[in-house]
């Protein structure tokens, strides 16, 4: 297979998403030189140009796309060609509404945005493998391509007959009989058996809740009928292309729609969109876990950074732009933490659309803008990290992450409705990334000795925990890793049936835990209060085994003396549980000392508050995401690849500074 190595040729891809059919071609010279100053050396094109390509069915118009890639192939700039079926054009919903995706009421979802097609519709697939294929024979072999990309952050849902048809299809292949459905769905419950495959349907409206683990299905169905639009274009291409140009799409960040553990094994390069709000105190943290994730997913390896924006956005409440330094901070910190590619969305504001007012790396503002300007100087720090490219980061912690669990959790008669399971991973990853603990996340069923790498592993939740995770779970500690695990956590097998005494035996055995007698869901902005540190979203009543040890007991109310927090030892390893979600202090404070019990090193003894720190190859980057300056000490003499200053000792950092240290061999 094709990576990312492959495009970036030893440097990082510099650069963003290229609308010039937006523009008159008298501007694309403007834009080429611009470019060249800024030090781009990628963009992606086509992203939006079905209506463009092809005007009405069967046309083809491909004269701008050719002066195009010669363009930038003559001035050294690569193209990531797309494939344009995220946005199928006007003419395809007025003459094929059938293809036109409706919600759960029965709504048709009409064209006038983007992202309108239904994934099930054989027409819809025709019409994009028809001008998907056209493209790879004309282009795929033109020396400007150094990447594909297959549509656009796929999420769209429908409900339509159709879909129906391609639900029942995918539930035939899962379960084979109905037998093997109704059981694994419960349907003896309100009487819901199913005798015959056409009395499936997806979990549209309906009187009250529906069957839980059907909206469980439909959601891994989804994933899946969305990833064949993916792979069967992403097959069109392959056969029209060198072996040495990969294929992606790019992944929302943190998002619910796919799979992104299965999706991510079919693409030659993982890649990312990530849009923080610059007003997020924590904007730093959601970065790393999305960069995290993203470097997982991808191997771990090399991945890229797809969308970002140089300034603000346009679609939350209230767009704020970014401060002096902030592009620059983020940006160096993908590639921190593995990042081979940085790019954004979108090379030149646009003056009409529904994203005028999202930034580009080129605003409105023009050349002289202080934006193009931040722009030229980070694609100047960015020529200076060659060496950076294709080494990777090291981690000794893991975070296990499940899609499953998190659409479990999206489904009703919950015990609790307040419990985001998205932010409970962020809470937890942010925790280890204060005390700058590197940390890889995990498929909630890799094997006991792909676990075995990590000496911490945390599992926030595992809702649904089906038995290889489980095994895999107790051989690691027994093995002697150290494990910390979340409420909540091993109620209900794949199929969302509750396991026996509503958490599987195995892990009760493992934490230390005799009897859960019952969970104690918190309202929001309600706590609990536990010795040393409050409470949040959750508690639990339990009984402990004689082996375990208490952490921290709860203090006052229902379950006054109870255990919150439990250690116990199992072989040769040692399992946490929290029973609670502790406030941020408190689970900094519990999860450093379960990394010190696994001897987890950060990169830096001593850093002060805001400072990030981490390891990539024989690189040590340093960042300030505090609004002071700070000076940070550092054993040893290094030199800084940014500025060409030599720090010994210590080094200080601007405000949102950042430095990225080789050690001097003296």
């Amino acid at each position: 297979m094709p990576d990312l190595n492959d495009a970036t040729r030893g440097r990082i891809l510099f650069g963003g998403d290229y609308n010039p059919e937006q523009w008159p071609e008298e501007v694309w010279s403007e834009d080429i030189r611009l470019m060249r100053e800024a030090g781009v050396n990628s963009v992606t094109v086509g992203v939006f140009s079905w209506a463009r390509l092809e005007p009405r069915p069967g046309a083809r118009d491909f004269g701008w796309l050719d002066r195009l890639l010669d363009l930038l192939d003559a001035n050294g700039i690569g193209a990531v060609l797309a494939t344009p079926t995220a946005s199928p054009p006007p003419w395809m919903g007025a003459r094929h509404p059938e293809t036109l995706p409706r919600d759960k009421q029965g709504n048709v979802v009409w064209y006038g945005s983007r992202n309108q097609f239904c994934a099930s519709s054989p027409v819809y697939r025709e019409y994009a493998a028809r001008i998907t294929e056209d493209l790879a024979a004309r282009y795929g072999s033109h020396p400007a391509l150094r990447m594909w990309h297959i549509n656009n952050e796929y999420c769209t849902y429908c409900y339509c007959d159709e879909t129906a048809a391609h639900f029942r299809r995918w539930l035939r292949a899962r379960y084979g009989t109905l037998d093997a459905l109704n059981e694994a769905w419960g349907t003896a419950f309100w009487s819901q058996r199913y005798d015959s495959w056409e009395e499936l349907i997806p979990p549209r409206q309906a009187q009250y809740m529906i069957n839980p683990t059907q909206g469980l299905d439909f959601q891994r169905f989804t994933s899946d009928a969305l990833l064949e639009c993916f792979t069967a274009e992403r097959d069109i291409v392959a056969r029209h292309t060198p072996d040495t140009v990969p294929a992606t799409t790019n992944f929302m960040p943190l998002w619910i729609g796919q799979d992104a553990w299965k999706w991510s094994r079919e693409e030659d390069v993982v890649s990312v969109d990530i849009y923080p709000d610059p007003k997020d105190p924590f904007g730093g943290a959601y970065n790393a876990l999305i960069h995290d994730m993203t470097r997982s997913q991808a191997g771990p390896g090399p991945w890229m950074l797809m969308e970002q924006a140089a300034g603000p956005v346009n679609w939350r409440g209230v767009n704020h732009p970014k401060p002096r330094g902030m592009n620059r901070l983020w940006s160096l910190q993908a590639v921190a933490r593995g990042a081979d590619a940085v790019c954004y969305f979108q090379w030149r504001q646009s003056r009409q659309g529904a994203e005028k007012f999202h930034s580009g790396m080129l605003t409105h503002a023009g050349e002289r803008g202080r934006t193009y300007q931040q722009v030229k100087g980070l694609g100047a720090d960015l020529g200076k990290l060659a060496e950076a490219v294709g080494s990777g980061v090291r981690a000794e912690a893991a975070v296990l992450m499940d899609w499953d669990t998190w659409w479990a959790h999206q489904q009703s008669g919950r015990p609790s409705g307040k419990l985001d399971y998205a932010e409970v991973v962020r809470a937890w990853h942010q925790a280890l990334w204060t005390q700058n603990v590197t940390t890889d996340f995990v498929h909630p069923e890799s094997s006991a000795s792909d676990l075995a790498r990590y000496r911490l592993l945390v599992v926030p939740n595992l809702y649904l925990a089906g038995d290889a995770a489980i095994e895999a779970l107790v051989a690691y500690v027994r093995g002697g890793g150290v494990l910390v695990g979340g409420f909540f956590t091993g109620v209900a097998d794949k199929d969302d049936r509750v396991r026996d005494g509503g958490f599987d035996a195995r892990l009760r055995e493992l934490f230390g835990i005799d009897v859960l007698h019952e969970w104690w869901p918190l309202d929001e902005g309600d706590t609990v209060g536990v010795e040393g540190f409050d409470g949040t979203v959750w508690s639990e009543d339990l009984d402990l085994l004689p082996t375990a040890e208490v952490i921290a007991a709860y203090k006052g109310g229902e379950l006054d003396g109870g255990p919150a927090v439990i250690r116990h030892r199992a072989g040769e390893g040692a399992a946490w549980y929290l029973s609670t979600l502790p406030e941020p202090d408190a689970l900094r404070g519990l999860l450093a000392r379960a990394a010190r019990e696994a001897g987890v090193r950060p990169p830096l003894d001593r850093f002060p508050a805001g400072v990030e720190a981490v390891r990539r190859g024989e690189l040590l980057f340093v960042l300030n995401h505090g609004q002071e300056p700070v000076t940070v000490p550092v054993d040893g003499t290094h030199e800084d690849l940014l500025s060409g200053a030599v720090h010994a000792g210590e080094l200080t950092l601007p405000r949102y500074g950042v430095a990225v240290l080789r050690e001097v061999v003296e």
